[in-house]
């Protein structure tokens, strides 16, 4: 495998943390499911995954596990390679062997094949889904686990729960020949992306992103379409993309969302996000859907 993520994609489906670039690697099973015997380590500290740098490239542990104390006990996630694999959730204090290094989910361009990035990022979703399913959010009795599932149940109140994949919408914003970029207060100087925001009660997807543009912008938009999602596991959400016309209006900023937003056209972009998001890719596509 390459290591190093490629600068554009056929698709949204393509994009890193996606299924489709996993696949042909990975099985996912459910922890129930644990062979027994030896295999690979998915090891994170906070967002970061340790690797075995090798003359082929970045690598998994294979064997014994290289770290002896960890957060929680070792959870199998499935065969990597034919090989089970599971993860383990060590602490940012934790001593790391010497011919090991770490590598941030969360760089611009993480130095990982983009088949392990999307590993690393199901192993996280499922450690968050760990760490905030430990009981009954009706009763507070622990919860067990489903056989052959990663649900979970309360053998106090007979409820039952599974994880917590968490709906977003982000969108692209056209007008003549120019695109809407903002910046959150918490991004870098100069660094501008899309808007976006959860789903809430009783919401379409579509109704969601009309409702944050105008929010955030004070805009009003038309003619929104669907143009693809990507998993984005920090920590659980699915980004729903969407490309819509302006309408009418001034921005006017909701100021605890937004420090700054503006127009854009082609040859004047900012910094902006990684292209491993689907930002990114609406932003590189924005040509197409510009009027002419």
């Amino acid at each position: 495998m390459n290591c190093g993520l490629p600068d554009s994609y056929p698709s949204t489906i393509d994009l890193p943390f996606n299924r489709a670039g996993l696949d042909a690697h990975f099985q996912l099973s459910t922890a129930d499911r644990d062979p027994g015997t030896p295999g690979v380590w998915v090891i994170l500290q906070g967002s970061s995954l340790l690797i075995k740098a090798t003359t082929s490239g970045p690598q998994l542990p294979e064997g014994d596990s290289p770290i002896l104390t960890s957060v929680r006990p070792p959870l199998y996630i499935g065969d990597w390679q034919e090989q089970p694999c599971r993860v383990l959730d060590i602490s940012r204090q934790a001593e790391l062997p010497p011919d090991f290094q770490t590598i941030s989910l969360q760089d611009r361009n993480p130095q990982l094949p983009p088949a392990l990035l999307s590993l690393a990022g199901i192993a996280q979703m499922i450690l968050h889904w760990e760490k905030t399913s430990r009981r009954c959010s009706h009763c507070g009795e622990q919860l067990v686990r489903l056989p052959g599932e990663w649900g979970k149940e309360c053998h106090n109140c007979a409820s039952r729960h599974f994880p917590h994949i968490h709906p977003c919408v982000i969108g692209l914003i056209v007008r003549g020949d120019e695109i809407l970029l903002v910046r959150k207060p918490e991004w870098a100087d100069g660094r501008f992306g899309l808007v976006a925001g959860f789903v809430e009660f009783g919401e379409s997807l579509e109704e969601a992103m009309e409702r944050e543009i105008r929010e955030e912008t004070g805009l009003q938009v038309n003619n929104l379409r669907y143009v693809g999602s990507q998993c984005w596991p920090f920590p659980s959400q699915m980004m729903t993309g969407f490309v819509a016309d302006y309408l009418a209006g001034k921005i006017k900023l909701q100021e605890d969302e937004l420090a700054e937003a503006a127009w854009y056209k082609l040859d004047q972009l900012p910094t902006l996000p990684p292209r491993r998001s689907i930002a990114r890719y609406l932003i590189d596509r924005a040509g197409d859907y510009l009027r002419k």
